[in-house]
C-alpha cells in the first residue's frame, strides 16, 4: 500500500504527467510542487454552475490500470502515485466547486438581503427613539400622540423584522446545504458580493418558523427579538398606566 506521505521524482512526475493527461481535467491550470513536499493544484475560477468535478476512471487505460506489486514492482508503484495524483487532484478540485456553489447560492437566495437589513434597523432605531420620547417631559403634554407613534413605530419594526427573517431563514438553509464546504458563513458571503454580511443577524434554520421560544433562548430571529422588544415596551406602559392611576 503507498504511504501518505511519498516522493515522486521529477523524472517520474515527467512520466505520470505523460500519462494522466488524457484525465486531467480541462479547467487544471497548473499542476506542481507544493510545501512540505506536496503538489499545488490550481484550477480556472469555478462559477459554482458547473456539474461537480468526478475523477475519471484508469481501469481500461494501458499505462495506468493496476498492476501488482509482485509482477512489476517498479511500474505498480509508479501507477500507484499516478492515481494518488489524480485523485488529489479532483479532491482538490471539488472542494473548490463546492466553495464555488455554495457562494452561487448565496448570491441568489440572499438577493436584498442588505436592503431588508437597513430597513430593519433603521425602523428598530426609529421604534427605540419613539419610546425613549416618552421619557421626556414634553411626552406629557401630546401623550395619546406620543403614545400612538410609538405603535406605528412598532407595526413597522415588527413588519421588517419579519421581512428580513424570510430572506435569512434562505440564506441559513443555503448555510445547510452546504456544509461541507470550506468556506465559512461570513467568508462566502462576502465572496456572494455582501460585503456587510457580518453585521447580518443570521441564526440556523430550524429556530426560522417556530411559533414559540423559550425565554432562554437568546439567539433568536430577529422578528422574535423584536416581538421582545415590543412586549418590554408595552409591560412598561402598562405598569406606567397602572400607577399613574393609582395616584
Amino acid at each position: 500500500m503507498l504511504s501518505e506521505h511519498y516522493t515522486i521524482t521529477p523524472d517520474e512526475m515527467t512520466e505520470i504527467l505523460s500519462r494522466l493527461e488524457p484525465h486531467l481535467p480541462p479547467y487544471l491550470t497548473k499542476l506542481g510542487p507544493g510545501p512540505f513536499g506536496g503538489l499545488v493544484f490550481e484550477f480556472a475560477p469555478f462559477t459554482g454552475r458547473e456539474a461537480e468535478p468526478v475523477r475519471p476512471s484508469t481501469r481500461y487505460d494501458d499505462r495506468l490500470h493496476y498492476v501488482a506489486e509482485d509482477e512489476d514492482e517498479a511500474e505498480h508503484l509508479l501507477r500507484e502515485k499516478a492515481a494518488r495524483v489524480l485523485d488529489r487532484c479532483f479532491e482538490q478540485a471539488q472542494e473548490d466547486w463546492r466553495d464555488a456553489r455554495y457562494v452561487a447560492d448565496l448570491r441568489t437566495v440572499a438577493e436584498n438581503a442588505p436592503a431588508l437589513w437597513t430597513a430593519y434597523t433603521t425602523e428598530v432605531k426609529a421604534l427605540e427613539t419613539a419610546y425613549e420620547y416618552l421619557r421626556t417631559p414634553e411626552a406629557t403634554a401630546e401623550w395619546p400622540s406620543a403614545v400612538s407613534r410609538l405603535i406605528d413605530a412598532q407595526g413597522r419594526a415588527a413588519a421588517a423584522a419579519t421581512a428580513f427573517d424570510e430572506r435569512a431563514e434562505a440564506i441559513a438553509d443555503a448555510h445547510d446545504r452546504h456544509v461541507y464546504a470550506d468556506l465559512g458563513h461570513i467568508e462566502a458571503l462576502k465572496r456572494a458580493g455582501f460585503a456587510d454580511a457580518a453585521d447580518w443577524h443570521v441564526t440556523s434554520a430550524s429556530c426560522y418558523g417556530r411559533s414559540h421560544y423559550s425565554d432562554w433562548e437568546t439567539h433568536t430571529p430577529v422578528a422574535e427579538q423584536t416581538r421582545r422588544l415590543i412586549q418590554q415596551q408595552d409591560n412598561h406602559l402598562a405598569k406606567v398606566r397602572r400607577l399613574s392611576r393609582s395616584n
